[in-house]
């Protein structure tokens, strides 16, 4: 039931990427590290926007992996904070489609 649903989303990202045509194998690799990237942009986007003496309640909260306690944080800290990560995630695409867009000029040139 989760591999359907898995390719589905896998798919709609490889469309979103503009990688649609790379082989399956290749996009989720690409997607994958594209994950990390965008994690970390959503993470620093978010942590600029918290309180300097809040800071390290947040690296505490992060780092035990407490979802829960870290979600209740952030929405007292920080209530934009899904906006904030969208945001950051959205600017993350847009970099790699131009990224994409520059070095298949490159090649083509």
């Amino acid at each position: 039931m989760i591999d359907p649903m898995q390719d589905e989303l896998t798919a709609l990202i490889a469309k979103d990427l503009g990688i649609g045509e790379v082989p399956a194998e290749k996009q989720k690799e690409i997607i994958a590290q594209f994950g990390e990237v965008a994690l970390k942009a959503a993470t620093i986007a978010i942590a600029e926007k918290i309180a300097e003496d809040k800071r390290a309640e947040f690296v505490k909260l992060a780092e035990a992996g407490d979802a829960s306690a870290l979600q209740a944080f952030l929405d007292r800290e920080v209530p934009e904070h899904e906006a904030i990560a969208k945001a950051a995630v959205t600017e993350e695409v847009k970099r790699f489609k131009d990224f994409q867009s520059t070095g298949a000029d490159q090649v083509n040139a």
